[in-house]
Protein backbone atom coordinates (compact mmCIF):
# COMPACT_ATOMS: atom_id res chain seq x y z
CA UNK A 1 0.00 0.00 0.00
CA UNK A 2 1.33 3.40 -0.91
CA UNK A 3 2.36 5.66 2.35
CA UNK A 4 0.88 8.91 2.59
CA UNK A 5 2.32 11.52 5.47
CA UNK A 6 0.22 11.02 8.87
CA UNK A 7 -1.21 14.86 7.61
CA UNK A 8 -3.17 13.00 5.17
CA UNK A 9 -5.05 10.52 6.99
CA UNK A 10 -6.15 13.83 8.73
CA UNK A 11 -7.77 15.36 5.64
CA UNK A 12 -9.56 12.49 4.78
CA UNK A 13 -10.88 11.82 8.10
CA UNK A 14 -11.60 14.83 9.99
CA UNK A 15 -13.49 16.62 6.55
CA UNK A 16 -15.41 13.35 6.53
CA UNK A 17 -16.99 13.30 9.59
CA UNK A 18 -17.85 17.00 9.35
CA UNK A 19 -19.64 16.57 6.28
CA UNK A 20 -21.72 12.86 7.95
CA UNK A 21 -22.52 15.51 10.72
CA UNK A 22 -23.84 18.34 8.50
CA UNK A 23 -25.50 16.03 6.36
CA UNK A 24 -26.12 12.90 7.37
CA UNK A 25 -27.03 13.28 11.63
CA UNK A 26 -30.14 14.32 12.55
CA UNK A 27 -30.88 16.87 15.11
CA UNK A 28 -33.87 17.07 17.70
CA UNK A 29 -35.56 20.62 17.65
CA UNK A 30 -38.73 22.24 18.52
CA UNK A 31 -39.92 21.63 15.22
CA UNK A 32 -38.60 17.74 14.92
CA UNK A 33 -35.69 15.62 13.53
CA UNK A 34 -33.65 18.02 10.98
CA UNK A 35 -29.78 17.43 9.44
CA UNK A 36 -27.86 20.74 11.11
CA UNK A 37 -27.74 22.09 7.13
CA UNK A 38 -31.38 22.22 7.54
CA UNK A 39 -30.84 24.28 10.54
CA UNK A 40 -28.91 26.89 9.50
CA UNK A 41 -31.09 27.43 6.10
CA UNK A 42 -34.15 27.33 8.38
CA UNK A 43 -32.32 29.95 10.89
CA UNK A 44 -30.68 32.22 7.75
CA UNK A 45 -34.50 32.03 6.19
CA UNK A 46 -35.57 34.58 9.07
CA UNK A 47 -32.93 37.14 8.63
CA UNK A 48 -33.71 37.64 4.92
CA UNK A 49 -36.94 37.03 4.43
CA UNK A 50 -37.72 41.03 3.73
CA UNK A 51 -35.44 40.60 0.56
CA UNK A 52 -35.29 37.11 -0.81
CA UNK A 53 -38.13 37.53 -3.29
CA UNK A 54 -36.11 40.40 -4.73
CA UNK A 55 -32.53 38.09 -4.69
CA UNK A 56 -34.43 35.54 -6.41
CA UNK A 57 -35.64 37.91 -9.11
CA UNK A 58 -32.26 38.88 -9.69
CA UNK A 59 -30.64 35.27 -9.80
CA UNK A 60 -33.44 34.70 -12.04
CA UNK A 61 -32.21 37.64 -13.95
CA UNK A 62 -28.91 36.21 -14.40
CA UNK A 63 -29.73 33.12 -15.39
CA UNK A 64 -31.98 34.06 -18.23
CA UNK A 65 -30.01 36.11 -19.62
CA UNK A 66 -26.69 34.62 -19.10
CA UNK A 67 -27.89 31.62 -21.07
CA UNK A 68 -29.44 33.42 -23.72
CA UNK A 69 -25.66 35.80 -23.94
CA UNK A 70 -23.61 32.58 -23.91
CA UNK A 71 -25.90 31.03 -26.92
CA UNK A 72 -23.52 33.63 -28.92
CA UNK A 73 -20.55 32.84 -27.59
CA UNK A 74 -18.06 30.32 -28.82
CA UNK A 75 -16.93 27.93 -26.43
CA UNK A 76 -13.29 27.95 -26.02
CA UNK A 77 -12.31 24.53 -24.55
CA UNK A 78 -14.27 21.72 -25.14
CA UNK A 79 -12.96 19.17 -22.87
CA UNK A 80 -12.53 21.72 -20.25
CA UNK A 81 -15.92 23.73 -20.08
CA UNK A 82 -14.95 26.55 -17.43
CA UNK A 83 -17.77 28.22 -15.09
CA UNK A 84 -19.45 30.42 -17.51
CA UNK A 85 -20.00 27.23 -19.79
CA UNK A 86 -21.32 24.70 -16.83
CA UNK A 87 -23.84 27.76 -15.22
CA UNK A 88 -25.67 29.08 -18.67
CA UNK A 89 -24.20 26.95 -21.54
CA UNK A 90 -27.27 24.98 -21.69
CA UNK A 91 -29.79 24.33 -24.67
CA UNK A 92 -32.57 25.97 -26.16
CA UNK A 93 -35.37 24.41 -24.29
CA UNK A 94 -33.46 24.62 -20.60
CA UNK A 95 -32.83 28.40 -21.56
CA UNK A 96 -36.46 29.43 -22.67
CA UNK A 97 -37.60 27.10 -18.91
CA UNK A 98 -35.44 29.74 -17.29
CA UNK A 99 -36.95 33.04 -18.66
CA UNK A 100 -40.43 31.59 -18.01
CA UNK A 101 -39.46 30.63 -14.15
CA UNK A 102 -38.25 34.31 -14.56
CA UNK A 103 -41.25 36.35 -15.73
CA UNK A 104 -43.09 33.79 -13.63
CA UNK A 105 -40.99 35.43 -10.47
CA UNK A 106 -41.00 38.66 -12.15
CA UNK A 107 -44.95 39.08 -12.29
CA UNK A 108 -45.07 37.59 -8.18
CA UNK A 109 -42.72 40.04 -6.74
CA UNK A 110 -43.90 43.32 -8.93
CA UNK A 111 -47.47 41.93 -8.51
CA UNK A 112 -48.93 42.45 -12.05
CA UNK A 113 -49.97 39.92 -15.18
CA UNK A 114 -52.76 37.45 -14.60
CA UNK A 115 -54.37 36.44 -11.60
CA UNK A 116 -53.64 32.46 -12.65
CA UNK A 117 -49.91 32.87 -12.21
CA UNK A 118 -49.27 35.38 -9.05
CA UNK A 119 -52.20 33.78 -7.00
CA UNK A 120 -51.35 32.66 -3.53
CA UNK A 121 -51.91 29.28 -4.51
CA UNK A 122 -49.61 29.46 -7.70
CA UNK A 123 -46.53 31.24 -8.75
CA UNK A 124 -47.38 33.40 -5.18
CA UNK A 125 -47.50 30.12 -2.91
CA UNK A 126 -43.85 29.41 -4.47
CA UNK A 127 -42.40 32.82 -4.04
CA UNK A 128 -44.03 33.77 -0.54
CA UNK A 129 -40.58 34.80 1.34
CA UNK A 130 -42.17 33.54 4.56
CA UNK A 131 -41.62 29.91 3.67
CA UNK A 132 -42.26 29.45 -0.31
CA UNK A 133 -40.78 26.41 -1.49
CA UNK A 134 -38.52 28.59 -4.42
CA UNK A 135 -37.27 30.84 -1.64
CA UNK A 136 -36.31 28.71 0.94
CA UNK A 137 -34.45 26.79 -2.08
CA UNK A 138 -32.06 29.64 -2.19
CA UNK A 139 -31.41 29.33 1.70
CA UNK A 140 -30.85 25.36 1.80
CA UNK A 141 -28.95 25.70 -1.40
CA UNK A 142 -26.52 28.19 0.03
CA UNK A 143 -25.69 25.58 2.83
CA UNK A 144 -25.73 22.75 1.03
CA UNK A 145 -24.04 23.85 -2.21
CA UNK A 146 -20.78 25.49 -0.38
CA UNK A 147 -20.96 22.53 2.46
CA UNK A 148 -21.42 19.91 0.56
CA UNK A 149 -17.10 19.26 -0.32
CA UNK A 150 -17.05 17.92 3.15
CA UNK A 151 -18.21 15.17 1.99
CA UNK A 152 -17.23 15.11 -1.98
CA UNK A 153 -13.54 16.13 -1.83
CA UNK A 154 -11.66 14.05 1.39
CA UNK A 155 -11.94 10.50 0.35
CA UNK A 156 -14.74 9.76 1.83
CA UNK A 157 -17.00 8.36 -0.72
CA UNK A 158 -14.22 6.45 -2.93
CA UNK A 159 -13.11 4.43 1.08
CA UNK A 160 -17.27 2.84 0.76
CA UNK A 161 -17.27 2.70 -2.91
CA UNK A 162 -14.37 0.65 -3.36
CA UNK A 163 -15.99 -1.49 -0.07
CA UNK A 164 -18.83 -2.04 -2.01
CA UNK A 165 -17.61 -4.16 -4.91
CA UNK A 166 -19.05 -7.17 -3.71
CA UNK A 167 -22.59 -6.40 -3.18
CA UNK A 168 -23.22 -3.07 -5.86
CA UNK A 169 -22.66 -6.36 -8.43
CA UNK A 170 -24.95 -9.11 -7.30
CA UNK A 171 -27.43 -6.93 -6.09
CA UNK A 172 -27.65 -4.14 -8.27
CA UNK A 173 -25.78 -5.58 -11.42
CA UNK A 174 -23.88 -2.94 -11.55
CA UNK A 175 -19.80 -2.26 -10.61
CA UNK A 176 -18.55 -1.15 -6.98
CA UNK A 177 -17.61 2.22 -8.71
CA UNK A 178 -21.22 3.13 -8.91
CA UNK A 179 -21.42 3.09 -5.48
CA UNK A 180 -19.92 6.60 -5.47
CA UNK A 181 -22.41 7.91 -7.96
CA UNK A 182 -24.60 6.36 -5.46
CA UNK A 183 -23.62 8.12 -1.94
CA UNK A 184 -23.06 11.48 -4.03
CA UNK A 185 -26.65 11.40 -5.28
CA UNK A 186 -28.33 10.61 -2.26
CA UNK A 187 -26.27 12.61 0.24
CA UNK A 188 -25.74 15.68 -2.71
CA UNK A 189 -27.58 15.73 -5.69
CA UNK A 190 -29.09 13.67 -7.98
CA UNK A 191 -28.02 15.82 -10.94
CA UNK A 192 -24.19 15.11 -9.70
CA UNK A 193 -24.76 11.77 -9.57
CA UNK A 194 -26.25 11.59 -13.41
CA UNK A 195 -23.04 13.63 -14.82
CA UNK A 196 -20.98 11.52 -13.32
CA UNK A 197 -22.36 8.50 -14.50
CA UNK A 198 -22.53 9.60 -18.09
CA UNK A 199 -18.76 11.00 -17.72
CA UNK A 200 -18.06 7.57 -16.16
CA UNK A 201 -20.07 6.01 -19.10
CA UNK A 202 -18.65 8.26 -21.81
CA UNK A 203 -15.23 7.30 -20.73
CA UNK A 204 -15.69 3.86 -21.01
CA UNK A 205 -16.26 2.59 -17.84
CA UNK A 206 -19.61 1.65 -17.75
CA UNK A 207 -21.92 -0.38 -20.36
CA UNK A 208 -24.98 0.87 -21.79
CA UNK A 209 -26.75 -1.41 -19.23
CA UNK A 210 -25.13 -0.27 -16.22
CA UNK A 211 -25.39 3.58 -16.85
CA UNK A 212 -28.85 3.33 -17.64
CA UNK A 213 -29.50 1.57 -14.34
CA UNK A 214 -27.39 4.02 -12.36
CA UNK A 215 -28.53 7.17 -13.71
CA UNK A 216 -32.38 5.80 -13.19
CA UNK A 217 -32.12 4.26 -10.06
CA UNK A 218 -29.11 5.50 -7.55
CA UNK A 219 -28.84 9.27 -9.20
CA UNK A 220 -31.90 9.94 -6.45
CA UNK A 221 -32.91 13.22 -4.99
CA UNK A 222 -30.71 14.24 -2.04
CA UNK A 223 -30.98 14.44 1.88
CA UNK A 224 -31.19 17.97 1.14
CA UNK A 225 -34.41 17.95 -1.10
CA UNK A 226 -36.06 15.59 0.99
CA UNK A 227 -35.89 18.37 4.13
CA UNK A 228 -37.37 20.29 1.84
CA UNK A 229 -40.06 17.59 0.83
CA UNK A 230 -41.14 17.30 4.24
CA UNK A 231 -40.85 20.37 5.37
CA UNK A 232 -43.30 20.79 2.52
CA UNK A 233 -45.73 18.63 3.80
CA UNK A 234 -45.67 19.66 7.36
CA UNK A 235 -43.79 16.77 8.77
CA UNK A 236 -40.52 17.31 9.82
CA UNK A 237 -41.08 15.78 12.56
CA UNK A 238 -40.98 11.91 10.82
CA UNK A 239 -37.24 13.11 9.27
CA UNK A 240 -36.36 9.63 10.62
CA UNK A 241 -38.99 7.59 9.44
CA UNK A 242 -39.22 9.12 6.60
CA UNK A 243 -35.59 8.56 5.28
CA UNK A 244 -36.07 5.27 6.36
CA UNK A 245 -38.76 4.68 4.56
CA UNK A 246 -37.08 6.50 1.07
CA UNK A 247 -34.25 4.06 1.44
CA UNK A 248 -36.07 1.12 1.59
CA UNK A 249 -38.21 1.85 -1.32
CA UNK A 250 -34.82 3.45 -2.80
CA UNK A 251 -32.90 -0.18 -2.47
CA UNK A 252 -36.08 -2.19 -3.29
CA UNK A 253 -36.86 -0.73 -6.35
CA UNK A 254 -32.47 -0.60 -6.88
CA UNK A 255 -33.07 -4.51 -6.87
CA UNK A 256 -36.05 -4.67 -9.22
CA UNK A 257 -35.73 -2.32 -11.86
CA UNK A 258 -32.54 -3.77 -13.51
CA UNK A 259 -34.69 -7.05 -14.23
CA UNK A 260 -37.56 -5.52 -15.40
CA UNK A 261 -38.44 -3.41 -18.92
CA UNK A 262 -36.88 -1.31 -20.06
CA UNK A 263 -33.89 -1.54 -17.98
CA UNK A 264 -32.86 -5.19 -18.55
CA UNK A 265 -32.70 -4.94 -22.22
CA UNK A 266 -30.57 -2.21 -22.48
CA UNK A 267 -27.22 -3.76 -24.51
CA UNK A 268 -24.54 -4.95 -21.72
CA UNK A 269 -21.28 -3.02 -23.96
CA UNK A 270 -19.28 0.31 -23.27
CA UNK A 271 -19.72 3.00 -25.86
CA UNK A 272 -17.13 2.22 -27.89
CA UNK A 273 -19.21 -1.11 -28.54
CA UNK A 274 -16.82 -3.74 -26.96
CA UNK A 275 -18.36 -6.10 -24.57
CA UNK A 276 -18.47 -5.88 -20.67
CA UNK A 277 -15.70 -6.52 -18.57
CA UNK A 278 -15.92 -8.28 -15.30
CA UNK A 279 -11.96 -8.58 -14.94
CA UNK A 280 -11.41 -4.50 -14.32
CA UNK A 281 -13.41 -4.74 -10.57
CA UNK A 282 -10.93 -7.49 -9.36
CA UNK A 283 -8.53 -6.15 -6.83
CA UNK A 284 -5.04 -5.48 -6.87
CA UNK A 285 -2.71 -7.91 -5.61
CA UNK A 286 -1.89 -7.52 -1.51
CA UNK A 287 -5.20 -5.64 -1.85
CA UNK A 288 -8.67 -6.44 0.63
CA UNK A 289 -11.10 -4.34 -0.08
CA UNK A 290 -10.81 -1.79 3.02
CA UNK A 291 -6.93 -1.38 2.23
CA UNK A 292 -7.54 -0.39 -1.55
CA UNK A 293 -10.29 1.54 -0.32
CA UNK A 294 -8.29 3.44 1.67
CA UNK A 295 -5.51 3.77 -0.82
CA UNK A 296 -8.13 5.64 -2.89
CA UNK A 297 -9.60 7.81 -0.50
CA UNK A 298 -5.86 8.88 0.69
CA UNK A 299 -5.11 10.02 -2.43
CA UNK A 300 -8.16 11.82 -2.79
CA UNK A 301 -7.75 13.79 0.31
CA UNK A 302 -3.58 14.12 -0.50
CA UNK A 303 -5.07 16.13 -3.74
CA UNK A 304 -7.47 18.24 -2.30
CA UNK A 305 -5.29 19.67 0.40
CA UNK A 306 -5.96 23.62 -0.36
CA UNK A 307 -8.28 25.70 1.15
CA UNK A 308 -9.12 27.63 -1.86
CA UNK A 309 -10.02 24.32 -4.17
CA UNK A 310 -12.33 23.42 -0.98
CA UNK A 311 -14.38 26.83 -1.59
CA UNK A 312 -14.24 26.95 -5.18
CA UNK A 313 -16.07 24.02 -5.53
CA UNK A 314 -18.39 24.90 -2.81
CA UNK A 315 -18.97 28.31 -4.64
CA UNK A 316 -19.39 25.63 -8.07
CA UNK A 317 -22.04 24.07 -6.13
CA UNK A 318 -23.75 26.86 -4.72
CA UNK A 319 -23.99 28.74 -8.36
CA UNK A 320 -25.25 25.72 -9.74
CA UNK A 321 -27.85 24.70 -7.69
CA UNK A 322 -29.32 28.69 -7.82
CA UNK A 323 -29.15 29.64 -11.08
CA UNK A 324 -29.27 25.95 -12.76
CA UNK A 325 -32.15 23.87 -10.87
CA UNK A 326 -34.17 27.37 -8.83
CA UNK A 327 -35.83 28.86 -12.43
CA UNK A 328 -36.45 25.43 -13.43
CA UNK A 329 -38.49 24.45 -10.74
CA UNK A 330 -39.94 28.01 -10.48
CA UNK A 331 -41.50 27.49 -14.03
CA UNK A 332 -42.62 23.87 -13.90
CA UNK A 333 -44.04 24.26 -10.45
CA UNK A 334 -46.32 27.55 -11.34
CA UNK A 335 -47.29 25.93 -14.72
CA UNK A 336 -48.24 22.79 -12.70
CA UNK A 337 -50.02 24.51 -9.77
CA UNK A 338 -51.80 26.68 -12.20
CA UNK A 339 -53.18 23.35 -14.10
CA UNK A 340 -54.08 21.48 -10.51
CA UNK A 341 -55.79 24.79 -9.48
CA UNK A 342 -57.91 25.89 -12.95
CA UNK A 343 -57.64 22.58 -14.52
CA UNK A 344 -58.72 18.68 -13.93
CA UNK A 345 -55.65 17.69 -16.18
CA UNK A 346 -54.05 16.03 -12.94
CA UNK A 347 -57.17 14.66 -11.16
CA UNK A 348 -58.14 12.93 -15.14
CA UNK A 349 -54.21 11.54 -15.27
CA UNK A 350 -54.31 10.23 -11.24
CA UNK A 351 -57.95 8.60 -11.39
CA UNK A 352 -56.31 5.26 -12.34
CA UNK A 353 -54.33 5.59 -9.27
CA UNK A 354 -57.37 6.17 -6.76
CA UNK A 355 -58.37 2.50 -6.48
CA UNK A 356 -54.92 1.70 -5.17
CA UNK A 357 -54.89 4.11 -2.82
CA UNK A 358 -58.21 3.55 -1.28
CA UNK A 359 -57.38 -0.42 -1.41
CA UNK A 360 -54.54 0.11 0.22
CA UNK A 361 -56.51 1.98 3.03
CA UNK A 362 -55.50 5.69 2.60
CA UNK A 363 -57.58 8.27 3.48
CA UNK A 364 -58.84 11.53 0.71
CA UNK A 365 -57.63 9.33 -1.52
CA UNK A 366 -59.24 10.96 -4.47
CA UNK A 367 -56.99 13.94 -3.32
CA UNK A 368 -54.29 12.43 -3.15
CA UNK A 369 -54.43 10.62 -6.80
CA UNK A 370 -53.38 13.55 -8.90
CA UNK A 371 -49.49 13.64 -7.13
CA UNK A 372 -49.19 9.96 -8.07
CA UNK A 373 -48.35 11.56 -12.01
CA UNK A 374 -47.57 15.26 -11.58
CA UNK A 375 -44.17 14.25 -9.90
CA UNK A 376 -43.20 13.60 -13.35
CA UNK A 377 -43.15 17.31 -14.08
CA UNK A 378 -41.32 18.18 -10.94
CA UNK A 379 -40.44 16.26 -7.83
CA UNK A 380 -41.34 18.96 -5.32
CA UNK A 381 -45.02 19.15 -7.14
CA UNK A 382 -46.98 16.25 -5.45
CA UNK A 383 -46.02 17.19 -2.09
CA UNK A 384 -47.11 21.14 -2.48
CA UNK A 385 -50.15 19.89 -4.08
CA UNK A 386 -50.41 17.47 -1.55
CA UNK A 387 -49.89 19.57 1.34
CA UNK A 388 -53.13 20.43 1.77
CA UNK A 389 -54.58 17.55 2.31
CA UNK A 390 -55.64 16.66 6.38
CA UNK A 391 -54.14 13.19 6.60
CA UNK A 392 -50.74 12.77 8.20
CA UNK A 393 -50.29 9.43 6.81
CA UNK A 394 -51.57 10.42 3.30
CA UNK A 395 -49.14 13.31 3.28
CA UNK A 396 -46.44 10.95 4.72
CA UNK A 397 -47.13 8.44 1.88
CA UNK A 398 -47.20 11.25 -0.91
CA UNK A 399 -43.57 12.46 0.37
CA UNK A 400 -41.58 9.28 0.20
CA UNK A 401 -43.39 8.45 -3.08
CA UNK A 402 -42.50 11.66 -5.01
CA UNK A 403 -38.92 11.78 -3.56
CA UNK A 404 -38.81 7.71 -4.71
CA UNK A 405 -39.94 8.20 -8.30
CA UNK A 406 -36.86 9.78 -8.89
CA UNK A 407 -37.75 10.95 -12.90
CA UNK A 408 -38.75 14.44 -13.19
CA UNK A 409 -38.31 16.12 -16.09
CA UNK A 410 -37.19 19.55 -14.17
CA UNK A 411 -33.96 18.23 -13.45
CA UNK A 412 -33.01 14.74 -13.51
CA UNK A 413 -34.82 13.28 -16.07
CA UNK A 414 -34.09 16.45 -18.42
CA UNK A 415 -30.50 15.99 -17.90
CA UNK A 416 -30.37 12.17 -18.40
CA UNK A 417 -31.89 13.54 -22.04
CA UNK A 418 -29.39 15.79 -22.62
CA UNK A 419 -26.34 13.20 -21.74
CA UNK A 420 -25.14 10.12 -24.01
CA UNK A 421 -26.80 7.70 -21.31
CA UNK A 422 -28.84 5.51 -23.58
CA UNK A 423 -32.21 6.15 -22.47
CA UNK A 424 -35.34 7.96 -24.43
CA UNK A 425 -38.00 9.72 -23.49
CA UNK A 426 -40.28 6.71 -23.46
CA UNK A 427 -38.01 4.92 -21.37
CA UNK A 428 -38.14 7.42 -18.40
CA UNK A 429 -42.09 7.73 -18.54
CA UNK A 430 -42.03 4.00 -17.88
CA UNK A 431 -39.48 4.01 -15.47
CA UNK A 432 -41.55 6.54 -13.92
CA UNK A 433 -44.73 4.33 -13.75
CA UNK A 434 -43.53 1.79 -12.57
CA UNK A 435 -40.90 3.79 -9.82
CA UNK A 436 -44.40 4.78 -8.45
CA UNK A 437 -46.26 1.47 -8.37
CA UNK A 438 -43.96 -0.30 -6.88
CA UNK A 439 -43.32 2.04 -4.46
CA UNK A 440 -46.09 2.86 -3.50
CA UNK A 441 -47.68 -0.10 -1.15
CA UNK A 442 -44.48 -0.03 0.46
CA UNK A 443 -44.89 3.53 1.57
CA UNK A 444 -48.63 2.97 2.51
CA UNK A 445 -47.08 -0.26 4.25
CA UNK A 446 -44.33 2.13 6.33
CA UNK A 447 -47.09 4.79 6.65
CA UNK A 448 -49.67 1.99 8.42
CA UNK A 449 -47.13 1.48 10.87
CA UNK A 450 -45.68 4.67 11.63
CA UNK A 451 -49.46 6.29 12.13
Amino acid sequence: MKKYPVSTYFYFIIPSLIGVLLFMTPLLTDDGWKVPIAILANLLAGFVAPIISYFTLFIFAIASFGALIVKFIPKKNEKQPSIIDTLFRVNWFWTITRFVGFIFASMVVLDFGPSAIINENTGGLLMDPDGGLVTFLFTIFLFAGLLLPFLTNFGLLEFFGTMMVYIMRPLFKIPGRSSIDALTSWIGDGTIGVLMTSKQYEMGNYTKKEAAIIATSFSIVSITFCIVVLDTVHLSRYFIPYYFTVVLCGLVLAIIMPRIYPLAGKEDTYINGSPQDLEREKLPEGYNSVTHGLENALAVAHENRSPRRFFEDGLKNMLDLWIGVAPIVMAFGTIALMLAEFTSVFTILGKPFEPILTVLGLPEAAEAAQTMVVGFADMFLPSILGAGIESEMTRFVIAVVSVSQLIYMSEVGGLILGTKIPLKFLDLVVIFLLRTLISLPIAALMAHIIF
